[in-house]
């Protein structure tokens, strides 16, 4: 574990000032009992949703092992927790936005402790999904402007609706707002129904078209379809989410 480089990352988070926006949305307190930063040794960051009290859901691309991640959250000072193991989604595929391959980019990872008693679990919203034209709001730790690395730290939410570029989708789902959206850090933060605490997606990916990464479209991984081998994955290690319809 590089340390000096996880630490860099982290004293970019600390050294972060008051910003407007995700990406055109604004700082929040919502969720954030229920949300944390997950750091890579390669300079990642990541954001990653409590789903149990020693057990964070966060994207798959954000970590290879548990030896490579740290949990992140501040107690005065920064805590960094390496977690005891890691469950990918036995359907993830590394670099599958290049390869336009199919896959589902989400991770389990479970920690050696259960984190203090501020942390609650989030709630899973496996009832229908939201389709075109129903607003979702997305929430993370990430920047607010591509490549602005000292914005990163602070939990903001955006809210943008559905849209279906290639129809109705059992696996992803997909937001859109020109100027609005998830950016570098926001992987692995909640998607959640207007109004609603129930996560219903996982961030995964997010473009800004026209060579841009961020303010255009979002993408997550719908936890619904994901419900067996999430409800198997925590089963197996003496966990359970709490699922709401």
């Amino acid at each position: 574990m590089r340390i000096t480089l996880l630490l860099s990352v982290l004293a970019a988070a600390l050294g972060a000032t008051p910003a407007a926006a995700i990406v055109g949305g604004a700082e929040t307190t919502r969720l954030a009992r229920s949300t944390l930063m997950v750091l890579s040794d390669r300079g990642g960051v990541c954001s990653g949703i409590v789903v149990a009290q020693d057990v964070v859901l966060t994207a798959g691309h954000c970590g290879s092992s548990a030896a490579s991640l740290r949990i992140h959250w501040n107690e005065g000072e920064p805590v960094l927790i390496e977690p005891r193991q890691i469950a990918r989604h036995p359907a993830y595929v590394a670099g599958a936005a290049q390869t336009r391959s199919r896959s589902v980019d989400m991770m389990l990872v479970r920690l050696p402790s259960p984190l203090p008693a501020r942390f609650v679990p989030a709630s899973l919203d496996a009832g229908a999904m939201p389709r075109a034209g129903e607003t979702l709001d997305i929430l993370g730790y990430g920047v607010t402007r591509e490549g602005e690395a000292r914005t990163t730290g602070r939990l903001r939410a955006a809210s943008i609706p559905v849209v279906e570029p290639y129809g109705p989708g059992t696996i992803l789902i997909w937001a859109s707002r020109p100027g609005s959206g998830a950016c570098q850090g926001d992987s692995g933060g909640p998607m959640t129904r207007a109004g609603s605490d129930g996560i219903v997606a996982v961030t995964a990916f997010a473009s800004g078209g026209a060579g841009k990464g961020c303010g255009g479209l979002t993408q997550g991984v719908l936890v619904a379809p994901q419900k067996g081998w999430i409800d198997r994955t925590l089963a197996g290690w003496g966990r359970q989410a709490d699922w709401m319809r």
